[in-house]
C-alpha cells in the first residue's frame, strides 16, 4: 500500500516571457488553496492526500494542470471552483471528473 492514498502534483513551472506556462495562470496561488482545503477537510497526511509542486510537467500548453497518483488522472483547471470539484470528486469520491480531465 502507498503511503498517500492520493499524490497531487501541481506543475507550478515558470517559463520564459511569451511561453506558456501554468504559474502564469495562476498554478501556485491554486495549488496552496488547495493544501489548505486538503488541511480543513482533514485528508491530508499518511493514508490520506499529499499536495505537491512539480516543476515543468511538460504539458503547460494544455494548462494549468495537476495530475493524481496513483489513478494516473491528469487534470486543467480555471479557479477554485474547478480544484473543489477535483477534490470532492476525485480525493474524497473516487470518481474522475472528466469535464477537466485531459
Amino acid at each position: 500500500m502507498s503511503y498517500y492514498k492520493h499524490h497531487v502534483f501541481f506543475c507550478c513551472n515558470q517559463r520564459a516571457p511569451g511561453e506558456a506556462c501554468c504559474n502564469d495562470r495562476g498554478a501556485a496561488a491554486l495549488r496552496a488553496y488547495a493544501k489548505d482545503r486538503v488541511k480543513a477537510l482533514e485528508l491530508s497526511g499518511k493514508g490520506g492526500v499529499r499536495i505537491n509542486t512539480a516543476g515543468c510537467l511538460d504539458r503547460c500548453e494544455e494548462g494549468p494542470v495537476i495530475v493524481v497518483y496513483p489513478e494516473e488522472v491528469w487534470y486543467t483547471y480555471v479557479d477554485r471552483s474547478d480544484i473543489d470539484e477535483i477534490i470532492d470528486e476525485h480525493l474524497v469520491n473516487g470518481r474522475i471528473v472528466e469535464r477537466l480531465r485531459l
